[in-house]
C-alpha cells in the first residue's frame, strides 16, 4: 500500500463517490480469474485492490468526523503495525 495512491483516491472519492472505487473493486476481482493472467498482473491487480480498499477505509475514518491526516496517517500505522 502506498500512501500517496490512498490520499489520491480520497481525493477522488470526495470529488465524485465511492460507489466508482467499489465498482472497479468489482472489476478487477472479476479480472483476477481470467485464464492466462500471470503472476506479475495478479500482483499489480492486487495492489490496486489494497489501495483502494486503504482509499476506503480512510474515506469512512473522514466520515466519522476523523480529519483527513490523522485517518490517513491512522491507517498506515495500522498497516504498518499488521505487518510487523
Amino acid at each position: 500500500m502506498r500512501l500517496p495512491v490512498i490520499k489520491h483516491l480520497v481525493e477522488f472519492i470526495e470529488q465524485n463517490d465511492e460507489d466508482y472505487i467499489n465498482e472497479t473493486m468489482e472489476t478487477l476481482e472479476f479480472l483476477i480469474e481470467a485464464p492466462g493472467i500471470k503472476d506479475e498482473e495478479l500482483d499489480v491487480i492486487g495492489e490496486l485492490l489494497s489501495n483502494f480498499s486503504g482509499a476506503l477505509e480512510v474515506h469512512k475514518e473522514i466520515q466519522n468526523g476523523v480529519p483527513k491526516r490523522d485517518a490517513l496517517n491512522g491507517f498506515m500505522k495500522r498497516v504498518t503495525g499488521s505487518i510487523n
